[in-house]
């Protein structure tokens, strides 16, 4: 017989919770409005998305998003199909980053983002160069900062991120390139204190974008979702 955890859905983010998550098929008569889809509405939907977002379409989810995203950017190099890239969307998508782009090879690991992907803009740009070529004809124009522990690069903890950034990752392992290096308004390394050089990629996207929401998003009333 199979276990109740062999019946899980494989998307299912929380492996000690209910045996599905979502909602079932709407109950009554049906909400009126554009933003509600109807085979959501007729067959239940069991997507990984907040109570707010429940059976509307992916069209509107990310309309709705567009009218709230937060200034800052993310970009990651992508010369190694590196899987930490999807972890990376996935964070990105959690704290409503603006765009995230990818440099380097136009294909990239989707299977971290978990399906957020389909919610993020998601852009690529052919190298770093691109990269802050674009960002800098923005309004207001967007800094490209890298996040690197590298020889020079200013204490993430003790700096004040800019509200419009782009925060640039380098792959596992090797980190920034020297195009990216070069391409970069500046560099910030993350505080270490054991015995290894690195954390993960991911970690450290997920550390820096904190910090710029710690700094500049709104936490009152119900600007963030708290479970």
């Amino acid at each position: 017989m199979a276990s109740a955890d062999d019946e899980r859905a494989p998307y299912d983010p929380m492996p000690h919770g209910p045996a599905e998550v979502g909602v079932g098929p709407w109950e009554g008569p049906w909400p009126e409005g554009e933003e509600y889809d109807a085979q959501l509405l007729e067959h239940g939907d069991r997507r990984n998305v907040v109570d707010r977002y429940r059976y509307w379409s992916l069209e509107a989810i990310v309309a709705d998003l567009d009218t709230r995203r937060h200034d800052f950017h993310v970009a990651i190099e992508n010369w190694q199909h590196d899987f930490n890239i999807g972890t990376i969307v996935r964070t990105a998508n959690a704290f409503l980053a603006a765009e995230v782009h990818i440099v380097g090879n136009r294909r990239w690991n989707r299977r971290g983002a978990m399906v957020t992907d389909r919610y993020q803009h998601v852009r690529h740009h052919a190298t770093p160069a691109d990269l802050a070529a674009y960002l800098h004809q923005l309004a207001p124009q967007v800094r490209l900062l890298g996040i690197d522990n590298l020889p020079g690069s200013e204490h993430l903890e003790t700096t004040t991120l800019p509200r419009h950034v782009c925060l640039l990752f380098g792959q596992e392992g090797p980190g920034l390139s020297g195009a990216a290096r070069e391409a970069c308004d500046g560099t910030l390394s993350i505080a270490q204190f054991g015995s290894t050089r690195s954390i993960n990629a991911s970690a450290a996207g997920a550390i820096a974008m904190h910090t710029w929401i710690r700094a500049h998003a709104d936490l009152r009333g119900e600007a963030a979702w708290r479970g």
